[in-house]
């Protein structure tokens, strides 16, 4: 690996996904990849923005998410924003799809991880946040980094 502690290589990121929702409880993943986007993401050329998951069948798939086609692959390489299988075990899935069809809440990708050589999804099991929850977080950030500033002023 390139120097990264633990072997652990961040690829990419869903930023507005803790903005968004409220993170209930996170998954690792394995991701279902071709030779073409694996080369695409260990170059950090992938975007999490519009990808979200969704139960098909007796698997969770991720859509959406957006893996740029790899310049030297034969054929053409890969569609960019293709559906991917995410492994699983599957007492995993049976929870993530009753979660989703009972409770309303949704699958959420967080990242994208190289660990230990293997492409990982962290995925979170989400509820979204209204506009005043929306704001709360924020001002609760706010105060946070305000009390953080004065403790570090003090010494």
């Amino acid at each position: 690996m390139s120097g990264e502690s633990g072997g652990d290589k961040v690829v990419a990121r869903n930023r507005k996904a803790r903005h968004d929702y409220e993170i209930l409880e996170t998954y690792e993943a394995g991701i279902v990849l071709t030779g073409s986007e694996v080369k695409s993401l260990r170059a950090g050329r992938a975007n999490l923005q519009e990808a979200y998951a969704r139960p098909q069948g007796d698997a969770i798939w991720l859509h959406g998410m957006h893996i740029s086609p790899y310049s030297f692959a034969r054929d053409g390489g890969h569609e960019p924003t293709r559906p991917r299988k995410l492994l699983l075990h599957r007492r995993e899935v049976d929870e993530l799809t009753r979660q989703v069809k009972e409770a309303g809440l949704t699958i959420v990708p967080l990242s994208v991880v190289f660990r230990h050589g293997l492409a990982k999804a962290e995925i979170g099991l989400a509820r979204g946040k209204k506009l005043h929850d929306k704001r709360q977080s924020k001002a609760r950030a706010d105060a946070e980094r305000e009390i953080q500033r004065s403790l570090s002023r003090r010494r």
